[in-house]
């Protein structure tokens, strides 16, 4: 699922507590309900609530399309809070007649519960005025967040998201009768990236936030670039949706082309260099976005304007941050949004929840499987009714209580919830897998006289992120079984002896490679993988009829391009065949190496579509020509003075 996919997502979030460090097991919280049809959702919206469309004024006169869904029984003596998302992908149905078919809320529980729901276009975007900028940059101080409309000397206030979420809450509390005085806000994906920015300078009115699988550094490790690496297959695809020129509000936006391959691996080498895709038959110079991506190809003040940690200081509300382990998409926002709270603001209620989902399956009807995975309870209505709802419920109604610990998160290795006083934990200790000869893994460091391995990185025949034939991304790459790229000569493989005891990892992982190239620039995928052992029992249920016994369960996996391995603002070419250190940083993970399991790595330099080929020469990819991509014999070392590893944060022995 792409970001934009989302539109159609209902929103929801969160965990279950325990106690410190320790398992929970899952309660089953009652029998699933039933999946209610559109027209018993639109019913009961018409039953209990009443819509209102209305153009809510900035600070700079630009109006936001805005519509809210008011309970009837809203009065005097019964008076709702607020909870908004603001949303790229359309604050619709529009018009007071049509009705959302699916619930006036983000989800069914918090429809059931009852509040002023809120939902706004942003900016540029659908039914809204004014000019859409990508991941809005944020003002640099608070003083925009003054209730004025022009500057001293007439011109147009400064706005940003921030702001434009400030004004929108002044004029729903001045506007919107029997409200309680409280506002929340919540989104998944770039409707988290807006929740985020509410929180600077945040209105006093504002008292809890959920941003959930947050846009949050496009350059580091969301949507656009891992690492400086160009993530192709879903930015293509985006691109055609979202980077649609509009002169004008619109109801509806149309595709800048239509093509729905068979075979997005065959469809992308056919395409050849990025410059192609503004062929005439594809973006034609017309995606803006696309372009800005691509004119950007270093961490320059165009990457860090859009990257809104810094400004995450001050935090007042209550913040809740969701992500899951399996989104393809932005586990490094949840990841990252949550740390930069927690490290900027000292005493701030900022919870961590992240579940076994792909990106915001936290919000669907029933999440109890995943490809070959089985959780034994459905994931997503235990986070909804024991995390996201009592959250929103206890700040913004002051029902109930809400006292988790500071993250619930689940162990993809064990199926099980786990809570910690902290994330990552303190109480880890680092480990290094180092690679060894004949494809050894091992926690020892390797022998000085130990020859590196090498593997031809080819192009035109890059390593493909899944097997088989796909149109689009398949979201099982995730936890995909790899043994169809283990048996590819360009891809380099270390496993360990089964192990002895079962192994916790919790927390970031560190890639340390000491590496050359014939060429002058490449790319570096480090993936840990879990193998199970030959008699591991088949999935239940096992519709494909899958073996497990040597499954290559892929658990974490993490792009570098190479050049950026000393400077993210100021790229180096590699002095061919000059051994050379790349490290880097592999998302979190918490997951259990169970007794008997051996512990994988694979390294590799291409991993299409998904991302982007490099030349493997140190060049603009973005301009780079057909017979500008060069094969390059890649050497990885690991020896005393050379030792290559992956850095594993173990929790206990």
């Amino acid at each position: 699922m792409t970001r934009f996919a989302l539109a159609a997502l209902l929103l929801a979030a969160a965990a279950g507590p325990a106690a410190a460090q320790t398992p929970v097991h899952t309660p089953a919280p009652g029998p699933a309900p039933t999946t209610p049809t559109p027209a018993q959702d639109s019913a009961f919206v018409r039953q209990h609530y009443r819509k209102l469309d209305r153009q809510v004024p900035m600070r700079d006169g630009t109006k936001l399309y805005t519509v809210l869904y008011v309970p009837l029984d809203a009065a005097p003596g019964r008076r709702y809070p607020f909870l908004m998302t603001r949303t790229p992908y359309s604050a619709g149905p529009y018009g007071e007649e049509n009705y959302r078919s699916r619930g006036p809320g983000p989800s069914r529980e918090l429809s059931e519960e009852q509040y002023i729901f809120v939902y706004q276009d942003v900016r540029g975007r659908y039914q809204s005025e004014g000019q859409f900028e990508e991941m809005t940059p944020a003002l640099p101080t608070a003083a925009s967040n003054k209730a004025r409309r022009r500057g001293p000397q007439g011109q147009l206030a400064p706005h940003d998201e921030s702001t434009d979420t400030y004004d929108t809450i002044e004029w729903l509390l001045k506007n919107v009768p029997n409200n309680n005085g409280r506002v929340g806000i919540m989104g998944i994906s770039y409707p988290g990236f807006y929740a985020t920015a509410s929180l600077p300078t945040a209105h006093p009115a504002l008292k809890a936030v959920s941003p959930q699988a947050p846009v949050t550094d496009e350059f580091m490790g969301d949507d656009a670039r891992h690492n400086g690496a160009f993530f192709l297959l879903d930015n293509f695809d985006f691109t055609n949706f979202f980077d649609v020129p509009r002169p004008q509000p619109v109801p509806k936006y149309e595709a800048l082309f239509k093509a729905q391959p068979a075979d997005a691996y065959q469809f992308f080498l056919n395409l050849g260099p990025l410059a192609n895709a503004n062929a005439p038959q594809y973006f034609n110079g017309r995606a803006r976005i696309w372009n800005e991506y691509l004119q950007h190809d270093t961490y320059d003040a165009y990457w860090q304007a859009r990257n809104i940690r810094p400004r995450l200081t001050g935090v007042r509300p209550a913040v809740l941050v969701v992500g899951g382990w399996f989104d393809a998409e932005d586990l490094f926002g949840a990841l990252h949004t949550y740390k930069a709270i927690e490290q900027q603001n000292p005493g701030a209620t900022n919870r961590l929840v992240m579940g076994p989902w792909t990106h915001g399956a936290w919000s669907r009807p029933d999440w109890t499987t995943f490809g070959p995975l089985n959780f034994g309870t459905n994931t997503a209505q235990y986070y909804r009714q024991t995390l996201e709802t009592p959250f929103f419920n206890h700040y913004l109604k002051d029902k109930g209580a809400f006292n988790p610990a500071e993250a619930t998160v689940f162990n993809t290795g064990t199926n099980a919830w786990q809570t910690y006083p902290a994330w990552p934990p303190k109480a880890t200790a680092g480990r290094t897998a180092y690679a060894g000869a004949g494809g050894r893994l091992a926690f020892a460091a390797p022998a000085a006289n130990e020859k590196p391995e090498e593997y031809v990185s080819d192009p035109a025949h890059p390593v493909p992120y899944t097997a088989g034939v796909a149109d689009g991304r398949n979201n099982e790459y995730v936890i995909e079984d790899q043994r169809f790229a283990a048996q590819r000569p360009d891809v380099l493989v270390f496993q360990t002896e089964p192990l002895a005891e079962d192994l916790t990892v919790a927390g970031p992982l560190a890639a340390d490679l000491w590496v050359s190239t014939s060429g002058t620039d490449a790319d570096f995928v480090v993936k840990l993988i879990d193998v199970l052992p030959a008699d591991a029992p088949a999935p239940v249920p096992n519709p494909d009829e899958l073996l497990m016994g040597g499954y290559q369960r892929l658990v974490r996996a993490e792009v570098m391009r190479g050049r950026f391995r000393q400077s993210f603002e100021h790229p180096t070419a590699f002095v061919p065949n000059q051994p050379t250190e790349v490290k880097y940083e592999l998302p979190d993970v918490l997951h259990t190496f169970k007794k008997g399991h051996r512990l994988m790595v694979q390294v590799q330099s291409t991993w299409f579509p998904l991302v982007d080929r490099n030349p493997q020469q140190f060049l603009n990819i973005s301009t780079a020509k057909a017979a500008d991509f060069q094969k390059a014999t890649i050497r990885l070392y690991h020896d005393a003075a050379h030792p290559s590893g992956l850095t594993l944060p173990v929790v206990g022995p």
